[in-house]
């Protein structure tokens, strides 16, 4: 979860009714917060509330109308839910940065012009602005002639906004999903780039064996999958390594074969034969 930038969380100790031992609990409880503060995480001050799942959804099949304090495990899912609200903040739109949106899809519009759909990740933008289109091809430059969110005609569009923006001068084969629209000069397209992942173990839904340099899945990033291999990898105290096995943290070097549009501190994700192996953030831009 830290490696993938979630920065707050809740924990629910799940199966406690196959607890007998008030102490055992406790143990747990306590191993747990180790386990978070090792991860940076704040471990003293996380909610942790423990329960039983099952218990509660069988209670709740069996009665739908159970309210809370009218049985133990229910009550359990309440907790939750009120540590969830108190303590997990509401994320904050980024309209002060620079505007992005990952284009999701595009389509025509007869006598208009060209629509891309997206979420706008940061910024706003306004009718009548210049953005760019960068990634996958050259980068070019477009006005943004309407702004249209559930099939309303707005003025702007803010962070946190799915909207489709109509552009001017654009035929639909020119933009495709992966492409990012965002404010001139802002982002740029890079293909070689170092990054720290971890790679998820075969009980993760991982891989079941190592893999070395040269390795070339799938990259994940916002809205596009492209494919990379890995030229390098770097152990933690940036010696060169030979492989890298299941449930390791490991610096990699990727060249992905077109360019994307990629920034120091973006996710993505490691996919190979249509299932997730990994996790990444990327350290240092380098072509």
């Amino acid at each position: 979860a830290k490696q993938v930038g979630v920065p707050d969380m809740v924990v629910f100790l799940n199966k406690e009714d196959q607890v007998d031992d008030a102490e055992l609990l406790e143990l747990v409880e306590l191993e747990v917060r180790e386990l978070l503060s090792s991860y940076e995480f704040n471990g003293d001050d996380i909610p942790i509330i423990s329960g039983s799942a099952l218990l509660a959804v069988e209670t709740l099949t069996e009665n739908p109308k159970v309210k809370r304090g009218d049985n133990k495990w229910v009550d359990k899912i309440y907790e939750l839910m009120d540590a969830v609200d108190d303590y997990i903040p509401i994320p904050q739109r980024q309209t002060e940065l620079p505007f992005l949106l990952a284009v999701e899809d595009v389509f025509s519009i007869t006598g208009r012009g060209t629509v891309a759909t997206g979420r706008v990740e940061r910024g706003t933008v306004k009718v009548g602005e210049t953005v760019d289109l960068v990634g996958l091809r050259e980068t070019r430059s477009y006005t943004v002639t309407g702004v249209e969110m559930f099939q309303k005609i707005l003025d702007e569009a803010l962070a946190g906004d799915n909207v489709g923006l109509l552009l001017r001068g654009i035929q639909k084969a020119d933009i495709q999903r992966g492409m990012v629209l965002a404010k001139p000069g802002s982002i740029t397209p890079h293909t070689k780039f170092e990054a720290i992942i971890y790679v998820l173990k075969k009980e993760e839904g991982g891989r079941h064996s190592p893999f070395f340099a040269g390795y070339r899945p799938q990259f994940y990033m916002r809205t596009t999958d492209v494919t990379g291999k890995v030229t390098k990898i770097m152990n933690d105290k940036d010696e060169e390594s030979k492989m890298v096995m299941p449930g390791d943290r490991v610096k990699i070097v990727v060249e992905l074969i077109v360019p994307v549009a990629c920034e120091q501190g973006m996710r993505f994700a490691i996919r190979e034969g249509g299932k997730t192996v990994g996790a990444g953030v990327i350290g240092t831009i380098l072509e």
